[in-house]
């Protein structure tokens, strides 16, 4: 039941198909460091592939048919992008979906402060990390500040070579025995993710001859109101994201992996879009579904649970003139779905959490993961064995590498997706992604014929299923 290392089907041109696609996804995620980052990007890149925009064409009570192609945004971090197919859509769709958030530091509401004449900024660490990862790198801030006047101002600064970076400090070596005593949860406290950006005082004295108490504070408050036009009160409605500056870069002598930040699940969103691109028309419509807020439990508006994909279908479904309640439910319940996320990849340093005969291997293809959840399958999709043999099929059949696997050894830990979200209309889901190296750092490690074998399978399935 081993699989074979898919390197060996590649040689010459197909090859070089291999890197090149893995060429413009390490561009798409040295670039797209948050959701709404990455929902922009897709964005241009749909509207440049044909895809019109979903809420234009409701205003302007316009009507779809089989073979176009619609995309709609919702507040800016989540996106779900149909082509129509021949078949009417209560008869069901084929459906990639995979999430945009990434584990994270987020600024907290209000996070500039001063101490010992630096100037600081407090943070609230977003889903699951080890915070000892997180200090000692050059970051980057990412995100937006909106507005009492309405309008939202970019920020995205320690990415650019003439950028200045930022960073968390870490105890020296020298002062560090208690500190080396602690269990690795406590070596570096959540409350001391705090990202030092400064230590110029600015003048003793404002405007009105008054004392400034926290120079060093002010004049960084100073600058980003020259650069940006921003006071710090516009903190209180911001969304700046801490993510680790620099861009992705190959790996290896032979260049085969990519490491950089963001792969959990960028590497399974990047295929899903771009199998959208080779389905043609097809027979059942093609959904690719790309959401926020999965690292943090699916949650809020964005995040799975909403009810945004359900309107959406409602609404694609009303311009092709075949809607009804009951039908946006056949829709759903008819749909097949790959919940499109990463696997954990197996470390030969790291050898004893894994079980090797059902563990993901970096360059043995796409990952099938029949189930996630934790200890007894708490948490998890589980789909059935007709479901999981039909994807077999799906994948053979198009001569895709693919391997199966679960999230380590069954009492070591787990985890989940989106997928048993999908699975509550009654739908069949199942897991397929990316095995990945170091999962959650601040930077990972992924196999370049992986994620191309990502785009074959997507691709497949979407035609097919």
């Amino acid at each position: 039941m081993e699989r074979k290392n898919a390197w060996e089907k590649y040689e010459g041109k197909a090859l070089d198909k291999v890197m090149e696609f893995a060429e413009g996804y390490r561009k798409f995620i040295s670039d797209c460091k948050t959701e709404r980052e990455c929902v922009d990007e897709f964005v241009s890149m749909a509207e440049k592939d044909g895809f019109k925009n979903l809420d234009e064409l409701v205003k302007a009570n316009e009507t779809v048919k089989a073979g176009d192609k619609v995309y709609t945004v919702n507040m800016g971090k989540t996106i779900a992008l149909f082509v129509i197919g021949k078949k009417p859509m209560e008869e069901g769709m084929n459906i990639v979906g995979a999430h945009l958030d990434s584990p994270r530091l987020d600024l907290k509401q209000n996070p500039a402060y001063e101490d010992t004449d630096f100037a600081l900024l407090d943070t609230h660490y977003y889903g699951g990390v080890k915070k000892y990862q997180w200090v000692t790198l050059p970051l980057a801030l990412h995100g937006v500040f909106a507005k009492k006047d309405g309008s939202v101002v970019k920020v995205n600064v320690g990415e650019k070579p003439e950028d200045p970076v930022f960073t968390i400090t870490d105890l020296l070596i020298h002062l560090s025995a208690d500190q080396m005593d602690k269990k690795a949860a406590k070596v570096v406290e959540g409350e001391s993710l705090d990202v030092l950006i400064g230590s110029i005082p600015g003048p003793a004295k404002d405007a009105e001859d008054k004392d400034i108490k926290e120079r060093v504070k002010a004049n960084i408050l100073t600058i980003l109101e020259k650069q940006y036009g921003i006071e710090e009160e516009d903190f209180l409605s911001a969304e700046i994201e801490v993510v680790p500056a620099g861009a992705a870069r190959d790996l290896g002598f032979d260049r085969s992996m990519i490491i950089g930040y963001g792969h959990d699940d960028r590497v399974c969103s990047y295929p899903s879009y771009k199998a959208m691109l080779g389905v043609g028309t097809p027979e059942r419509t093609s959904c690719c579904l790309l959401v926020d807020k999965e690292e943090i439990g699916s949650v809020g508006a964005t995040g799975m649970t909403s009810r945004f994909f359900e309107n959406t279908v409602a609404e694609v479904m009303n311009l092709t003139g075949d809607y009804s309640e009951l039908k946006v439910r056949r829709a759903l319940k008819n749909s097949f779905m790959l919940s499109s996320d990463v696997s954990a990849g197996f470390d030969p340093l790291f050898p004893s959490v894994m079980e090797k005969k059902n563990t993901a291997f970096l360059g043995r293809g796409l990952c099938i993961n029949k189930y996630t959840g934790a200890r007894g399958k708490g948490g998890s999709n589980d789909a059935n064995a007709e479901y999981m043999a039909k994807i077999r099929k799906i994948f053979d059949d198009a001569n895709v590498s693919f391997q199966t696997a679960e999230l380590g050894k069954v009492d070591q830990g787990g985890g989940g997706t989106i997928a048993y979200i999908l699975a509550e209309y009654d739908m069949n889901v199942i897991d397929s992604g990316v095995a990945v190296l170091s999962m959650h750092a601040p930077w990972e490690t992924i196999s370049k014929v992986d994620l191309y074998e990502a785009l074959l399978g997507y691709e497949a399935f979407l035609k097919n299923a």
